[in-house]
């Protein structure tokens, strides 16, 4: 079978040809309408990405549905609010959520592998490699990855994000060809779907195609995530060049065969390095850089190192090699690097030059705060 990279990947009607995708569902794609896992919906979804699968394609699964699964042998009528029953039901839930899928693709001769994530995982960079290898080597056997949130020692990831940031984080991990997001509602709409006049988006090219449009409805009460995670993750995942895919579960099939279903997110960049993903989006920041408007200007227009002289303060408890936020005097993030020095030297070195630092305190001392190579541009407010 030819490869169609996500490079190439211009056009949702070569989606048949690439070769690895990663497939996000949510909990509510999964569970009936009073909150329980509804195991016709699984195998319905496990019977179209098997036939992918078998059909020579790779799979990567990022599936929610751990805390819903676990509500019914817990006799919870709805989804537990305080953190501690989240927690128990998704300890619960888990292992028979992987149970379901195991059974459905095991139908189709097919093995899965559980693969759960919390967010330090994709922060941590040894812990990140180390899920890039584990995924990878799943993959290499032929075994479907089943990825979720370690919702059990998670704590504010359990409430945000309904594993959408994770699963743009996966794509780019795993170097996915693709992304699909599948939820609740049939694709990007001009406002709430229910509302009269709101129509569906077939296809956004860029971030302005985006202008006026609403995404701030609810989503259902079972899952945690909304249209604006979706959107967050579909940002991510297209800026380091994964085209997406955001449909409903019940039109899998036909997204993933290029049909005109659901909304085309194409690719807005280029695949970025994995370390400077890591960096732009997983990365916990420890402190805080500001900046003059000269070093805004240097870092951003004109892509140069961050040098000591242009630097005003410094906010944070951080050791030389730890993330930081670079930001202007207005507050606004447009950084974020790996700093050379610690929070306790940095400030020795401020507003001074390279040269006058080496002539008073050495060789060593005249080199970047932080390096070009180790900084990324992001945009952000205060």
């Amino acid at each position: 079978m030819a490869r169609v990279s996500a490079a190439a990947l211009s056009d949702r009607r070569l989606l048949p040809e690439v070769r690895r995708v990663v497939v996000k569902v949510g909990s509510s794609s999964l569970t009936s309408p009073d909150g329980p896992l509804d195991p016709e919906r699984l195998r319905a979804l496990v019977d179209v990405l098997a036939a992918r699968v078998n059909g020579g394609h790779q799979v990567v699964l990022v599936s929610s549905g751990a805390i819903a699964t676990g509500m019914e042998p817990l006799g919870l009528a709805r989804r537990p609010r305080d953190l501690a029953t989240q927690q128990a039901a998704a300890s619960v839930g888990q292992g028979l959520l992987v149970a379901h899928y195991t059974r459905a693709f095991a139908a189709h001769g097919l093995r899965v592998g559980q693969v759960l994530l919390t967010a330090d995982d994709t922060m941590r960079r040894t812990q990140y490699r180390n899920a890039q290898r584990a995924l990878d080597r799943l993959l290499d056997l032929g075994i479907v990855p089943i990825v979720n949130e370690n919702d059990t020692v998670a704590t504010d990831e359990i409430r945000f994000g309904d594993n959408d940031r994770l699963a743009a984080l996966v794509s780019h991990l795993v170097h996915a060809d693709a992304m699909a997001l599948l939820t609740d509602v049939d694709g990007l709409y001009t406002g709430p779907p229910n509302r009269e006049g709101s129509r569906r988006i077939a296809e956004v090219r860029g971030p302005k195609d985006l202008d006026g449009i609403d995404v701030t409805a609810r989503g259902s009460g079972v899952g945690t995530g909304g249209m604006v995670t979706k959107l967050e993750s579909v940002a991510i995942a297209t800026a380091s060049g994964i085209p997406v895919v955001l449909t409903s579960a019940a039109q899998v099939a036909p997204a993933l065969e290029g049909a005109d279903v659901g909304t085309w997110f194409a690719a807005t960049g280029r695949r970025a390095s994995t370390r400077l993903l890591w960096l732009a989006y997983a990365a916990r920041t420890r402190g805080r850089l500001v900046l003059d408007d000269g070093a805004v200007r240097a870092v951003v227009e004109r892509g140069k190192s961050l040098l000591p002289a242009g630097v005003t303060a410094v906010e944070g408890e951080f050791e030389a090699g730890d993330p930081v936020e670079i930001a202007g005097a207005d507050g606004t993030v447009v950084a974020r690097g790996l700093v050379a020095y610690s929070a306790q030297e940095a400030p020795a070195l401020l507003g001074r030059t390279t040269a006058e630092l080496r002539a008073d305190l050495g060789e060593g001392y005249d080199r970047e705060l932080v390096h070009r190579d180790d900084l990324v541009l992001v945009r952000r407010r205060r």
